[in-house]
């Protein structure tokens, strides 16, 4: 049952970090208009089962009136809401206070930070650690997100005695698949027999940018609520009949690379990995589901 709605407010980001799911960057483009987000609202008050909103990037900060605005929607529909940033505007508790303070006031439920050396360089103070602490101070409930460049260990309990593996957090998709992985050792990829990040068969949120994408993991596609309303989709979904959701439930990206006949590599880091370079192999075939381009690191048409 779909319970949540995460925007993707902007794809552009104050950042282009090298992990990034989706290409932020201060270049991307689509960004939700006014227009766009009170007929977003519009589309999910039709769905009774959502009782929560995010509002995320790229970095949701960089357009705050319209961030102000999603708030004062989200409370009017009496939905919880969250925001997700890299607290670029946290220069100072009390610049961060006069940021945080009027969303506070629209009901912001919760603030999640990225607090990382992705974000911020070593040896620098990470702005997240002042807006933790206004957090706080105004009694809002706030985390951080933490995550390092990759890693290799070797685990002898529970798996094959000597086989890697990738610490860090990173999931290699996006811009990940291709700035990070470096020479990091690759796995057999036909072991790759599941997703192990988003229940597509049954999924309680997804992502939905200004393009009208709602995204079951980015860049994979559930439809377009401009083309069809999000109660339609959402009614209409079955995760097995989906073409690229389908063999991913089945078998995971190891399934979705033998249903097309896909010829790729003998070995990836890992399972996002796999199905990132596949589904990038299935832009031009499925581009109905596979989208938008600048999330597989492409320009629009």
């Amino acid at each position: 049952m779909l319970t949540g709605i995460h925007f993707l407010l902007t794809y552009r980001c104050s950042s282009a970090c090298e992990h990034c799911f989706l290409f932020g960057s201060p270049d991307a483009e689509g960004t939700f208009t006014v227009a766009q987000l009170r007929a977003a609202f519009a589309q999910i008050a039709g769905v009774k089962s959502i009782d929560n909103v995010y509002f995320e990037g790229g970095e949701p900060f960089l357009y705050y009136p319209l961030l102000l605005e999603g708030l004062r929607l989200a409370k009017e529909n009496r939905l919880k809401s969250g925001i997700v940033s890299n607290a670029y505007w946290a220069t100072d508790p009390e610049s961060a206070e006069l940021w945080l303070k009027p969303l506070i006031d629209l009901g912001l439920g919760e603030l999640a930070l990225s607090h990382d050396s992705f974000h911020t360089p070593v040896g620098k103070q990470s702005p997240a650690e002042a807006a933790m602490a206004v957090a706080d101070k105004l009694g809002l409930s706030a985390y951080t997100m933490c995550i390092e460049k990759p890693s290799v260990t070797v685990e002898t309990k529970g798996r094959k005695k000597g086989e890697p593996i990738i610490g860090g957090g990173v999931r290699f998709r996006g811009r990940a698949a291709e700035c990070v992985i470096g020479d990091l050792p690759r796995t057999d990829s036909k072991k790759f027999r599941e997703c192990p990040d988003e229940d597509l068969a049954n999924p309680s949120r997804v992502h939905l940018d200004s393009f009208g994408n709602v995204h079951l993991c980015q860049g994979l596609l559930m439809g377009n609520i401009w083309k069809t309303p999000l109660a339609e989709l959402v009614k209409n979904y079955k995760g097995k009949a989906h073409p690229v959701a389908g063999p991913l439930i089945e078998g995971g990206p190891a399934e979705l690379a033998a249903r097309y006949g896909l010829e790729l590599a003998a070995g990836h880091v890992d399972a996002c990995h796999m199905c990132y370079e596949a589904r990038k192999n299935l832009r031009g075939k499925l581009p109905e589901y596979l989208g938008p381009a600048g999330v597989y690191g492409e320009s629009p048409a």
